[in-house]
């Protein structure tokens, strides 16, 4: 398809292109040393000033012979930035949209491939998600090159990998393997290679989540997630040199990181950021809190229907009053009003969001409990699982706590505490049963017991 001449390279080149159809992909028709030369590119995704200082190199060119071969024109006339050839037709209009210019010579059969490209791109910052008290205040943003060089400043080890790959019939999305090849699983990397390239889905405009979706075949009955997400180049660098593999995907300001169990959720940056007395302090009260979430209601609700049942240092929980509304439907209708108040909070400007949150907050305390539609024990119970869902650093595995805590809530309500010990049985079930990318109990350490690594879990221990 490509040759020699000039005429036939720009020709073929504006088919596959469609330079002449999209106002933002340019073609300069320029001479270089008197050659018919042209230039493709994305406008917005070439670096200026790069490329002004290859154009100034081109136009000094007076030698003829560095025409003789596209290796001889790279390696004289191209002093920096990375540069390739090629005359494959998928590998030039991806490198293309991928916003790395394209050069064809009269002369020359193949494409010069260089990369001058940049991307818009907001300043890095401390996520908003992922916040510690101490330490560093750095994160990973859309930029896929820039997310790979924060975790490779990190790690300065020859056996750090970052294996780039592509994804996605259309969208052709830029994915990044980081991994210690001297600490991965290596059958677990060959199974993930092998599934990235077998994604068939047209695209992946949605980045992590469709990319995740095409990558595992969870069944959608257990809500607990296989992956854990990070915003933070620390974290995610920890975990590497631990052997796990973090993906890196174009557009998405977090890192994919697998294997991963129940126990790796619940870690936090935090927990290493402080001597190992706090960190196992907060590693321990993380633990605690989120059990409570998980049945604080339930068993509240259970106490009300078997009031024999409670001891008697805990009677005061007890409600006497007759409600206009059951419990059980005043805690599941303001467990959907919490959920409402988050997203209308996401959704609302950032000028109004205080004075949405204020009126939220009214809403569900006095003129709920003036109102007859909830009461006050009600009120308090929820607004404690509702910050303690702020505790747990997953935001996928505080929603699976959430479910079964609703699970927990309408069995408890059918069968009271039958009801509360099949509920929890069926969450012990789920965690038994669920399986890690690597094929690893889903509760490992616990189950395989391994003592010491289950100790670790729970006990912040001197970094060695």
């Amino acid at each position: 398809m490509f040759n020699s001449l000039f005429e036939n390279n720009t020709s073929v080149l504006d088919k596959l292109t469609r330079a002449n159809d999209s106002f933002d992909i340019i073609k300069r028709v320029i001479k270089i040393n008197k050659r018919k030369s042209a230039i493709y590119f994305i406008d917005g995704l070439l670096k200026d000033d790069i490329m002004e200082k290859l154009m100034e190199f081109f136009y000094k060119i007076t030698d003829d012979s560095f025409f003789e071969s596209a290796d001889s024109f790279m390696e004289n006339c191209v002093p920096y930035v990375e540069v390739n050839k090629s005359t494959d037709t998928q590998e030039i209009v991806t490198a293309l949209l991928s916003g790395i210019a394209l050069i064809t010579i009269d002369g020359i059969k193949e494409i010069i491939l260089l990369d001058t490209r940049t991307y818009p791109q907001r300043e890095t910052a401390e996520p908003q998600n992922d916040k510690v008290l101490r330490g560093s205040k750095d994160g990973f943003t859309e930029i896929f090159i820039h997310n790979c060089v924060l975790i490779r400043r990190r790690i300065r080890d020859k056996n750090l990998t970052i294996t780039a790959m592509q994804a996605g019939k259309r969208s052709k999305t830029d994915v990044a393997l980081v991994y210690m090849v001297d600490k991965v699983d290596k059958n677990l990397l060959n199974k993930i290679q092998k599934k990235i390239k077998d994604i068939d889905s047209m695209g992946l405009t949605m980045t992590q989540q469709g990319f995740v979706e095409a990558l595992i075949n969870q069944k959608w009955l257990n809500p607990f997630p296989k992956v854990k997400y990070s915003e933070r180049p620390d974290s995610t660098a920890a975990n590497v040199l631990k052997g796990n593999i973090a993906i890196i995907v174009d557009n998405s300001p977090s890192a994919i990181i697998i294997p991963t169990s129940v126990f790796d959720l619940m870690e936090e940056a935090d927990d290493y950021y402080f001597p190992p007395i706090t960190g196992t302090y907060l590693r321990l009260s993380r633990y605690f809190i989120s059990l409570l979430s998980l049945f604080v209601t339930p068993l509240w609700l259970l106490g009300n229907q078997m009031p024999q049942l409670v001891p008697d240092f805990l009677k005061f929980t007890i409600i006497d009053e007759p409600q206009n509304i059951s419990l059980f439907w005043q805690l599941i209708l303001i467990e959907i009003a919490i959920d409402g108040l988050r997203l209308a909070s996401i959704n609302t400007p950032e000028m109004l969001s205080t004075t949405i949150g204020i009126i939220g907050g009214i809403a569900l305390s006095e003129f709920a409990v003036d109102a007859g539609f909830a009461a006050t024990e009600t009120i308090l119970y929820m607004a404690f699982v509702a910050i303690a869902n702020y505790s747990q650093p997953s935001q996928e595995l505080s929603y699976s706590i959430k479910f079964f805590r609703i699970i927990l809530l309408v069995l408890t309500r059918l069968l009271s505490l039958w009801g509360l010990l099949g509920g929890t049985l069926l969450i012990i079930v789920m965690l038994a049963t669920n399986k890690t990318l690597s094929g690893k109990s889903y509760l490992y350490p616990l189950f395989p017991l391994k003592p010491k690594e289950l100790f670790e879990k729970f006990v912040r221990t001197k970094s060695k």
